[in-house]
C-alpha cells in the first residue's frame, strides 16, 4: 500500500467532515469563460470548477476557480453565505477542490471581474494537492505522464489543446464546404497495406488469426471511391510500429481524404488553399514561428523533385545513381552515415533515396515546398508518370524539415497495382520490413473499377505540433504513450 503524505492524510480527514463530498450534478447556467465577460450586476449566476488560487482570510476570502476554457474569481463573505457556511469552508476546502458558486458579478477595484458568492456548494475533494502554482508544472516526465496536472496548472498546455480541436473542427468544417463525405475504415486489418511501414500485429481470438493494426486507411477509403464515393475523408487513429523521436511516435492521428477525378496538381492547389485559408482564420496571418526561424506560408509554395532537392545538399544525381546498388555505393563513397531501423543493404532502391533525402535535404526546409516526382519504387500505390514511368505523380508537403502531408494521384489500373505489390512482397521477403504485402482483396475491388483519383494524408499531429511552436510532438498529444513506471505501480499493488 502506498505511504500517504501528511497533506494527503489531513485531506482524507476534512472528507470525513463534509456532509456530501461526491454530489450527483450540479446546475450551471454560465461556462467560466462567459461569466467572465458578464456585465457588473448580473445576479443568479451559477458556475462551477476547481479551485487553483486560494486565500482564506477572517471573514472574508478570494479563490479563483477555472477549467480548460477560462477561470474567475470569487469573492466569499461571512455575512454573504452564512457563518456555518464559511467556517466549513474554511476548515474543509482546498486548492483542487471542485465548488459550485451562485452569485453576483461585480469588479474589483484592481480590475479583476468577480463573482460574489450568496452560496457555495462543495462538489468534489481533491485527495492530492497540486503542484505549487507559482512554478507550475516543469518536469517533463510528469508532464506527459500526468497530463491532467499540466492541464490543471499550464495555461500553455490548455491553449495548445484548445487549439488542436480548433484546427480539426476547421478542416472538417472546410472539407465539408466543399462537398467531402467523412466515413469510417477499420483499425483491426487482415493486410498491413496503405503505406510502407513496419506494422503492429495482435491476434483476434474469436477468428484465431492475426491481424494487423491500421498503418494508413488508404486502401478502404479507395474501395469506397469504387462503391460510388467521390469525395471522402476520415480523421484515423494509425500505428506504425518504428522509431520515436522529436517528430514520431507509433500511434498518432491521420487524416486522409481522396476525390474521384482530380490528379494530384489538383490537390496541390486544393490542400494549398485549404492549410492558408485555416491558417489566417486561426491566427490571422500567414508568418508563424517555429522554434528561431520564421517561417512564411503565404504565395504559391514552390514545386521542387526528389532529384533537384537532393542536388541542393549533395553530390548524387538520380539520373546517374539510379539502382540500389549504384546509390548504396555512392552514399558510402561519400561517408554518408544514415540511421536506418533495416540495414541500408536490405532496402530497395526508393526506400534508399528516402532514407539519403531524410540525411542530407530534408532537414534545410524551412518555407514550404512540394516535394515531387518520387520513384516509383517509395510510391506503390502512386500512379506512374506518363513520360517517365520511373517516378510517380505525388508530392509531399514540407515545412521547416517535417513532412505535412503526402499525396498522389492514385494508381487505378489492377493490373498494374498487382505486379507492383508483387513486387513489394519480394522485397518484404528480403528483409524490408517497410515494403508492402500482396493485398488481393484491395486488387480485387480494383478490379471492379475505379476513375481518376487523387488522394492525400496529414499528420495531424505533425501540423498541430508546428503550428503551436512545440519542440515535441507528445506536446500536442494528450495523452501520449509511455514506458510504464515500476515504483509506485498500482497494478502491483
Amino acid at each position: 500500500m502506498r505511504e500517504l503524505s501528511e497533506q494527503e492524510v489531513v485531506r482524507r480527514e476534512k472528507l470525513n467532515n463534509i456532509k456530501n463530498p461526491y454530489p450527483e450534478k450540479y446546475e450551471v447556467n454560465y461556462e467560466l469563460c462567459d461569466a467572465a465577460k458578464l456585465e457588473d450586476g448580473v445576479t443568479g449566476v451559477r458556475v462551477a470548477g476547481r479551485i487553483i488560487l486560494m486565500r482564506k482570510m477572517g471573514k472574508m476570502s478570494f479563490l479563483t476557480i477555472g477549467d480548460i476554457k477560462g477561470k474567475i474569481q470569487v469573492s466569499v463573505k461571512v455575512d454573504m453565505i452564512g457563518e456555518e457556511a464559511y467556517q466549513d469552508f474554511k476548515a474543509n476546502y482546498d486548492l483542487g477542490d471542485f465548488i459550485g458558486v451562485v452569485g453576483e458579478v461585480f469588479t474589483t477595484h484592481t480590475g479583476e471581474k468577480t463573482i460574489r458568492a450568496d452560496e457555495i456548494t462543495f462538489l468534489g475533494k481533491a485527495l492530492k494537492p497540486l503542484p505549487e502554482k507559482f512554478h507550475g508544472v516543469e518536469d517533463i516526465e510528469t508532464i506527459y505522464r500526468e497530463r491532467y496536472l499540466d492541464l490543471i496548472m499550464n495555461d500553455d498546455s490548455k491553449k495548445k489543446f484548445l487549439f488542436r480541436s480548433r484546427f480539426i473542427r476547421e478542416i472538417r468544417n472546410y472539407l465539408d464546404e466543399h462537398g467531402y463525405v467523412e466515413i469510417e475504415t477499420p483499425i483491426l486489418n487482415n493486410k498491413a497495406s496503405g503505406a510502407l511501414a513496419k506494422p503492429f500485429i495482435t491476434h483476434h481470438n474469436a477468428l484465431d488469426i492475426d491481424l494487423y493494426l491500421r498503418i494508413a486507411p488508404e486502401t478502404y477509403l479507395k474501395r469506397a471511391i469504387v462503391g460510388g464515393f467521390t469525395k471522402v475523408f476520415e480523421i484515423a487513429r494509425c500505428f506504425r510500429n518504428e522509431g520515436m523521436d522529436a517528430t514520431h511516435l507509433q500511434d498518432f492521428t491521420m487524416m486522409e481524404g481522396y476525390c474521384a477525378y482530380y490528379n494530384y496538381k489538383d490537390n496541390m492547389k486544393f490542400l494549398q488553399e485549404m492549410l492558408q485559408t485555416i491558417i489566417m482564420k486561426l491566427f490571422g496571418t500567414l508568418q508563424i514561428t517555429v522554434g528561431d526561424k520564421e517561417v512564411d506560408l503565404s504565395g504559391d509554395w514552390e514545386a521542387v523533385s526528389f532529384r533537384d532537392l537532393l542536388l541542393r545538399y549533395c553530390d548524387i544525381d538520380l539520373n546517374v545513381y539510379n539502382t540500389k546498388e549504384k546509390l548504396l555505393a555512392k552514399i558510402k563513397e561519400d561517408k554518408i552515415e544514415i540511421d536506418s531501423d533495416t540495414p541500408l543493404e536490405d532496402l530497395g532502391f526508393g526506400n534508399l533515396v528516402d532514407q539519403l533525402y531524410k540525411k542530407v535535404a530534408r532537414v534545410h526546409v524551412v518555407n514550404p515546398i512540394f516535394l515531387t516526382e518520387h520513384p516509383i519504387e517509395l510510391s506503390p500505390l502512386a500512379r506512374a508518370n506518363d513520360d517517365n514511368p520511373e517516378i510517380t505523380d505525388r508530392f509531399q508537403l514540407v515545412i521547416n524539415g517535417a513532412e505535412i502531408i503526402n499525396a498522389y494521384s492514385e494508381l487505378v489500373d489492377p493490373q498494374e497495382q498487382e505486379r507492383r505489390l508483387e513486387e513489394q512482397a519480394k522485397l518484404k521477403a528480403n528483409g524490408d520490413e517497410e515494403a508492402m504485402p500482396m493485398d488481393s482483396d484491395y486488387i480485387s475491388a480494383m478490379e471492379v473499377g475505379m476513375p481518376p483519383i487523387s488522394g492525400w494524408g496529414m499528420g495531424i499531429d505533425r501540423v498541430v505540433q508546428l503550428l503551436t511552436n512545440s519542440d515535441n510532438i507528445k506536446d500536442v498529444i494528450l495523452f501520449p504513450l509511455m514506458r510504464p513506471l515500476n515504483e509506485d505501480n498500482r497494478d502491483s499493488e
